[in-house]
């Protein structure tokens, strides 16, 4: 028998209906994954054996019943932000030490009501705050790639690299993430994996933990395009418990896979031309183009001029909006609780051991940006930008573009504990630069992996779509894959 954790989600949903194999083996061939690899990548941090061996029997017995889900016996990783009832949920942080919650996520509820298993909880970084998977409370994860000809440890990307880097070592079929700035499309770009945050409103962010409200949402990282459209289909929903989410039908996304691109326009901004950007996301952007227009797309050049403010405008929103929603890590009725002389001083105590650095770097901006005099000067004109990178994007949209096609990230991989990054905030919080207007705007934002670096190192466009296009991202995201094939790590652990 073939390896089963080798299989997509597709190839083995088909294997599993045919009885080719049983649920319980497939999670079974999962478990031993992770107990043989994961203390080399520190990709969960709570792993549910009992649980995901009883869901999948579960799974088993519905296939035997006839009455199987669209994701029935699938082992999916969870992301620590995602509540999940009386397991692991701490956002990987120290102040949320020991919480289990008494609830579900709206969204990972629809994965179980559709047959999914959990196999645990994956490390993240703390809060989503972070591009490396660093921040983490429990240590950083470790990216299953490897330059050519080196064993230098490489970061996976953040905040979901836990998702990505278990996704891309095959300890789990799929994984939910979320994305805030980038945290779905940069991981998933630096390790050869597809991810998508669709748009604002699309998936329920209930029950997951907050960072910055206006801008966070689910997405699922995966192997391939196909894989992410069946997960993003079982995630998305309308919810009456998040009242930003939307009352829209969700399409079957999987059927927009493989469709023709003919008639379609994508649009390239030339903003995204950025001083210092490698030859190698040079090459690759307008290798993208090209595999496009050889599929039958119109190619056009796009203005989004007010591009260059949106990095700094998403770094005084996302940590004003941070500030407000991690004041009520208290000590007081759940988490860590570190005692004082009086109740301020346990506040104070407690948010002092429970926050790691990065968190309270954001914490003290955000409070700053917020605060009486500077009010007006900063918070108010970064929404006044973000209403003026929207409006690019609905001109754009306006003038007959389906998509726009971008680079993901500024470069490939970098290593962990990377000086560079660790001694210049600006500099990590600069991977971003390309994925921050989509969530400034709301829209909806795709990695697919399109090559390797000329270290062996994987590399990603980003497809951008009109509010709630996610369809028309599929499609031309499987395009991109035909063309550039699919990239796995050679397996060193």
């Amino acid at each position: 028998m073939t390896d089963l954790t080798r299989l997509t989600i597709a190839e083995a949903r088909d294997a599993l209906a045919k009885k080719a194999f049983s649920a319980l083996e497939l999670t079974d061939a999962y478990l031993a994954a992770i107990d043989a690899a994961n203390a080399k990548f520190n990709a969960y941090v709570a792993v549910t054996p009992d649980r995901a061996r009883a869901m999948a029997k579960a799974s088993d017995a519905r296939f035997a019943a006839g009455k199987s889900g669209a994701l029935e016996g699938i082992p999916l990783g969870i992301k620590d932000l995602y509540a999940t009832e009386g397991v692991h949920t701490q956002a990987c942080s120290h102040v949320l030490d020991g919480f289990k919650p008494p609830y579900e996520s709206t969204v990972t509820a629809n994965l179980w009501a559709d047959g999914a298993v959990m196999l645990g909880k994956l490390n993240m970084d703390e809060f989503a705050m972070g591009s490396s998977n660093e921040t983490s409370y429990y240590g950083p994860v470790v990216s299953p790639w490897r330059a050519n000809g080196s064993n230098a440890q490489l970061v996976p990307g953040g905040s979901s690299g836990g998702s990505a880097a278990a996704v891309s070592a095959f300890l789990c079929a799929g994984a939910t993430a979320t994305d805030t700035g980038g945290s779905i499309r940069q991981p998933a770009a630096f390790t050869g994996t597809v991810g998508i945050k669709p748009t604002y409103g699309r998936c329920s962010r209930w029950g997951i933990v907050a960072f910055a409200s206006s801008l966070d949402q689910a997405g699922p990282i995966a192997r391939d395009v196909r894989d992410a459209a069946i997960l993003l289909k079982s995630m998305a929903s309308t919810d009456a418990k998040d009242t930003t989410s939307v009352d829209l039908a969700v399409p079957d996304y999987e059927a927009a896979v493989g469709k023709s691109v003919k008639g379609m326009t994508i649009g390239i901004p030339r903003e995204y031309r950025v001083d210092g950007m490698p030859d190698e996301i040079e090459a690759l952007w307008k290798q993208g183009i090209d595999w496009l227009k050889a599929a039958g797309a119109t190619i056009v050049d796009i203005s989004l001029p007010h591009t260059k403010y949106a990095l700094p405008a998403y770094y005084i929103v996302a940590p004003a909006e941070a500030s407000s929603n991690l004041a009520r890590y208290d000590g007081v009725r759940y988490g860590l609780r570190v005692p004082g002389k009086d109740i301020v001083e346990m506040y104070e105590n407690s948010r002092a051991a429970g926050f790691g650095r990065e968190v309270k770097r954001r914490i003290l901006i955000g409070t700053y940006v917020l605060s009486a005099g500077y009010y007006d000067a900063y918070y108010v004109k970064a929404q006044k930008v973000r209403t003026l990178i929207k409006r690019d994007f609905e001109l754009a949209f306006a003038a007959g573009v389906d998509a726009i096609l971008t680079p993901a990230t500024p470069s490939a991989a970098f290593g962990i504990a990377d000086e560079d990054m660790a001694n210049d905030p600006v500099k990590m919080y600069l991977n971003d630069i390309f994925t921050v207007t989509v969530n400034m705007a709301g829209l909806p934002g795709m990695a697919v992996p399109a090559g390797l670096d000329g270290r062996g190192l994987p590399l990603g466009l980003q497809l951008i779509g009109r509010p709630f296009g996610e369809e028309a991202l599929f499609t031309l995201a499987s395009v991109i894959e035909q063309a550039a094939g699919r990239f796995a790590p050679e397996k060193w652990w």
